[in-house]
Parts: structure tokens; sequence; C-alpha cells
């Protein structure tokens, strides 16, 4: 019997054949491979934060299998010495352990609480570049809604997992978490008595936080981050205007293979610089709290990072309660100030920034398409916004830690509760006044270039006695300079403009050294010819 010989090489087309036959997926796939994807660098913060929440779930995994959350009081017998015979809860006794005796369980606990801090700082980092330079307009109204609920929910599984130790630091900011539910007038002892399982601490709480930290709340993340990146590749990418850029196109790689590798070898990145710091900087060292005990709360008691805002509102806030009766029963309800700086608060801030893109539409009349993005100094009012929210932020971030800044460089802590107080009212206004002031004159000196030209440093006397430095004019779209007295300048056309001789290839670019510039060591090169200065020009009004 004559044995049949198989092409080797036929076989992958073979395959994908068959599976095309049966899935149909070559067309999809194929629009997929060849999308497009700008080249910039700010377009990395957003694949940061998705390649962090990547080293999340694969380093919660590895935790999850040694973790138990039970609150059931047991006796430490571990290898941490200090610790040895005292009294503690299950899930603070399996967290010692695995930072102790699991294999690698400390790095991977490090890493997992970095890859946390990373994909928050991300995220916010993101979306002021998504809000300074305007991509959340139409038609991406519904991506910005989602990043403004991936904070939220990131923040949400934050605090699940910074409590699930049940350490002394995590136990304090359980407690505060429930005297801000209590703080929620007429529902608020119902909520917490319900989450709590009875009174605080109960014995569910938990378990709760578990299911939530593991499950509910990386289950949204999940889909939130797939609805956002199926809009990002539905709808067209935004790009940075120049050359050959129109607000009906997108100029840059394809997905394969220049943009994948690229991913690729950013997240290897991003992977070994959470494994740098988790391996070479401790963070959330709790055998150093011990237990958590309602009758034992240490001064310096700072959440991470993200957290900290809601602290430092809270100190902030003066002791305001305020009493009212409904329907005549009783003495009625009183509303504690914690519930203002922490439940109306973030309120305001989860909506507002919900709806910006809306009231800012609604207030500028402009309902058109926009692919194209604006620098922030061609939008001064939503620069000037953007910077007075940072400066609020920035107030009440050192706010939270005000305890400890009085301590270290001895300063009263109520001086520093009002510097918080009035900072809270002061900085916002000064912060966006200087932006909005910044933004016109960046605006200004982008167009007295294109008026009058470059600066070339040359300084001439005119035949009156008169010094006046020369200009260089800068080319017109058909490659000719603008002649004339400065009148007839170029139109702004929302990008880049060059302020020196070498970016229009008037001067060959400047070599750097390591410690000078090489061409005080070296002996002085020939000029440059013509071709290349032309060649270069080239490169540059390409925005290569």
């Amino acid at each position: 019997m004559k044995r049949r010989k198989i092409d080797v090489r036929a076989l992958p087309a073979k395959s994908a054949q068959a599976l095309d036959e049966r899935f149909q997926a070559a067309t999809p796939l194929r629009r997929l491979m060849n999308k497009v994807f700008p080249d910039h660098w700010s377009f990395l913060l957003g694949e940061i934060a998705l390649y962090s929440f990547i080293v999340l779930l694969l380093s919660g995994i590895f935790l999850t299998l040694f973790f138990d959350p039970s609150m059931r009081e047991v006796v430490y017998e571990g290898s941490y010495t200090p610790l040895r015979g005292v009294e503690m809860s299950q899930a603070y006794n399996t967290a010692l352990h695995i930072s102790f005796d699991v294999r690698g369980g400390l790095f991977v606990r490090q890493m997992h609480h970095w890859s946390a801090l990373l994909f928050m700082a991300a995220i916010v980092v993101h979306m002021f570049r998504v809000f300074f330079t305007g991509a959340f307009r139409k038609p991406r109204e519904a991506n910005w809604i989602i990043g403004v609920l991936l904070f939220w929910m990131g923040f949400l599984g934050g605090f699940g997992g910074y409590s699930l130790p049940d350490d002394g630091l995590s136990g304090t900011g359980l407690r505060i978490a429930s005297a801000i539910m209590l703080s929620i007038p007429i529902v608020g002892t119902w909520v917490t008595t319900s989450l709590f399982g009875g009174e605080f601490p109960g014995e569910v709480i938990l378990d709760r936080l578990y299911i939530l930290h593991v499950l509910l709340v990386p289950g949204a993340l999940l889909a939130l981050i797939s609805v956002h990146m199926g809009l990002l590749v539905k709808q067209k990418h935004t790009q940075w205007p120049g050359p050959g850029r129109t607000n009906e196109n997108v100029v840059g790689v394809r997905m394969f293979p220049g943009f994948a590798a690229k991913a690729g070898g950013f997240f290897m990145v991003v992977f070994a610089m959470l494994a740098l710091l988790a391996g070479l900087f401790q963070i959330n060292p709790i055998w150093l709290f011990g237990p958590y005990k309602a009758a034992v709360v240490s001064a310096a008691s700072q959440p991470d990072w993200y957290v900290m805002f809601l602290d430092g509102s809270t100190r902030l806030f003066p002791a305001w309660e305020i009493r009212f009766g409904l329907f005549g029963w009783g003495d009625g309800y009183t509303i504690p100030a914690i519930f203002w700086p922490t439940v109306v608060l973030p309120g305001i801030l989860t909506m507002l920034p919900i709806f910006y893109p809306f009231i800012e539409a609604r207030f500028s009349k402009d309902k058109a398409v926009h692919n194209l993005l604006q620098r922030p100094r061609d939008n001064p009012t939503r620069t000037g916004l953007g910077a007075m929210a940072i400066a609020f932020y920035v107030v009440l971030l050192v706010s939270g830690g005000n305890d400890v800044l009085a301590d270290k460089f001895h300063i009263s802590l109520n001086a520093m509760t009002w510097a918080g107080r009035i900072g809270m009212l002061i900085l916002p206004p000064l912060a966006y006044y200087c932006a909005y002031r910044l933004a016109l004159g960046l605006q200004q000196h982008d167009r007295e270039v294109l008026a009058h030209g470059i600066e070339t440093g040359i300084i001439r006397r005119m035949p009156d006695g008169r010094f006046v430095e020369v200009h260089q004019p800068l080319p017109s779209p058909d490659g000719h300079a603008v002649e004339g007295d400065g009148h007839h300048g170029l139109e702004y056309a929302g990008w880049v403009v060059p302020k020196k001789m070498n970016r229009i290839g008037a001067l060959a670019p400047t070599v750097k050294g390591f410690f000078y510039p090489i061409e005080k060591a070296a002996p002085a090169e020939k000029p440059v010819p013509r071709q290349v200065a032309e060649a270069d020009r080239e490169e540059i009004t390409s925005g290569r």
C-alpha cells in the first residue's frame, strides 16, 4: 500500500481555511489586524492601565490560592517570632503565612499592591490626558463615562483588597467606612447592619469583601474594559493634528505586526517595573501593625493615595451637624459632619465628570464629530478647569496626611487644618487663572512666530542707527517663504509651530555627546548640503 505524502507547508493554510469555513472569522480578523493606531507617547498611558490590570489578575489568582477571609479567632504559630502566641483572625493569620511561609508569597503580594497603585495612577493620568486634549468630545462621550466608572470600580476594589488582611491599619479604614455608612440619613443604620451582619465588626464582613474583591469588581472591570476597547476599535482613534492627518483618517501603524510587537514589548517593560518595585521596595508591612483591635488605633493611619483625598476632605470639613425632624416623629434626624465630605463630595465628583462632555458641548454649541485632538493651549477654559481640579485634589491629598506633616515639621495640627481649608478655597481659582493666562500666552507666542517668523539670533543695524533682530519667515504650504512686512503670516493650524532654525532645516541638528556636545570635541564638519536640509525639512513637516 502506497503511503500518502503530507505537505507540511500547506497545513497552516488548510487549517485556517477549515476554521474560516466553520466560523467565518477571516473578514473580522483581517479588519482587526489592519486597524491603524496613532503613534504618540501619550497614548501609552491607557496601555499602562491595561497591562497593570493584567498583572493584578495574575498575582491575585496566586494569592487567592492561599488566603482565607475567615474572621475566626486563631493563635498565630507561624515564622514571624514577634507575633507568636497572639490571637488574631484567620484572615490575618493567612496573610502572614503568605508573607513569610509561602515561597515567593511576599513578592507576589507586593507586586499585587504595586500594580493596584499603578493601575489607579494610570487611569487618573490617562483621564487627564483625555480631558486636556478634548478626546472625550463627540462621539466618545460613552468611553469617557466608562473611564470615570473604571476609576470608581478600581477605588472600590482597592479598598476591598486593602481591608482583607484585617491588620491594625486596614481595620481602622474599615471602621471609618462603617462610620461613613452610618452617617447616611434614614437608611444608614440599616445599610451598615446589613453589610456587617450586625454591629461592627460582625463576623461576615471579610467574607463579603472577599467575594466583592475577587469576583464582582474584577468582573465589572473586565466588562468595562472590554466595552472600552470595543468602542476604541469601532470608532476612529483620536490623533494629533499634523501633515496628512484629517478628521476622516488615521495615520499610524497597523495592529499587526507593528502595533502588536510594540504592545508586547511595552507589556514586558511594565511587568518588569512592577517586579522591580515588588522586589526592592517594601509596601504595606502588615506584620508591623499587628491584628486589628478596636481599642488600638495608631497615628499616621493613611490609606492608599487614591483614597487619601477623601481622608483629607474629612479632616478639613468643619464639625457642622444638621438636625431636622421628619413628619413630626421624635427628635428628628441628625446629619453628621462626616456625611458631606465622604458621601456628598464623591457623588459630586462622580456626576460632574460624567456630564462634563455634554455640558461643554452645550455651552460651546459644538455638535460636530471630533477625531483630531486639541492642544491644551487651544482651549484655555478647559485647561483652566483641569488645573483647578488638580489643585483641589492636591490640597485634599496633602491634607490627608496633615498629622504626619505637622509631626515631622513641628507645625501646629490646627494650623495645618486651617491652611488646608484656606488653600481649598484659594488655590483652585488661582490655578485656573494661571493656566488660563498661560494658555493664552502660548497661543500668542505661536501666532507671533507664524506672523513674523523664527528668531535667528542675528542682530542687524539699520541705517538710522536702530538694531533689529532678523526673523526667518516660515514656508507657506506651497513651500515658499512668506514675504512681506509680517502682516501676511500663516494661519494657525492647531499643531506645533517650529520655533528654532534647525526645525525647518536651516541648521543641522545638534548632536549630543555624553557629557558635552560632540562638535566641541570633534573638528568642524562640512556644511550640510541643500538636499539634506530639504530632506530634514520634509521629515519634520511630515511629523516623523
